[in-house]
């Protein structure tokens, strides 16, 4: 025999029950790959246009997995920055390889905000794709511009390096300015010395030359 719960008791039990929260549904830069399109590793075999629907359909990216479609994702944004067909290590195709890590860590974290293995990841690849392309800019701007439009990336400059004053900082500046001088007037006094030898030596020997034939 049961007895039945009374309403408090039930109340209780739904309060301890945990909230499930709705997740949000994130874009992801792979939307824009169509699932009829072909895993990368078939595109290219030529039987595969007398198979089924079905054996296409499991070929395809819609049974594909993330890591197949990321395959092709990054194949299409070194297509879009390569200098050539066979160019596989420029600084463009670096960029863009790093273009499509990065955007996928963005992804992740979103779903996963404390994800500090793969946070610190993503950074170190920002940092690498930072200096690519501070090394572009300095050398083939016109490269730089095309890289930056292709891959949709806002590159912003580094800012000014800054220093908080302090009254430390202020007397160590001073100090190493006033040994900085006096090193300076050493050198200078080390130069004038040498320069008088050397002006006595050369006297010197025009004056041999002018005794011996006299």
């Amino acid at each position: 025999f049961h007895q039945a719960c009374s309403p408090f008791i039930q109340t209780a039990r739904c309060y301890a029950r945990p909230v499930r929260r709705k997740r949000k549904d994130i874009p992801s830069h792979l939307d824009d790959l169509p699932p009829t399109m072909l895993k990368k590793d078939y595109a290219n075999v030529p039987i595969i246009n007398s198979v089924d629907d079905v054996v296409r359909r499991l070929l395809s990216l819609e049974m594909a997995s993330q890591k197949e479609k990321m395959k092709i994702k990054t194949q299409q944004l070194v297509e879009k920055v390569r200098r050539s067909p066979n160019d596989n290590g420029s600084f463009e195709v670096q960029v863009a390889k790093l273009t499509a890590k990065i955007r996928t860590y963005e992804e992740h974290l979103q779903r996963h905000p404390k994800d500090k293995n793969n946070r610190r990841r993503m950074l170190m690849d920002i940092d690498r794709r930072k200096k690519l392309l501070a090394y572009l800019r300095r050398v083939r701007y016109d490269t730089f511009e095309n890289t930056c439009k292709q891959l949709n990336i806002q590159y912003t400059l580094p800012p000014p390096y800054s220093r908080r004053i302090t009254k430390r900082w202020l007397v160590k500046k001073a100090f190493c300015l006033k040994v900085f001088q006096e090193a300076r007037k050493l050198k200078a006094r080390e130069r004038l010395k040498q320069r008088r030898e050397r002006q006595a030596r050369v006297g010197a020997e025009k004056e041999k030359p002018a005794q011996s034939e006299g």
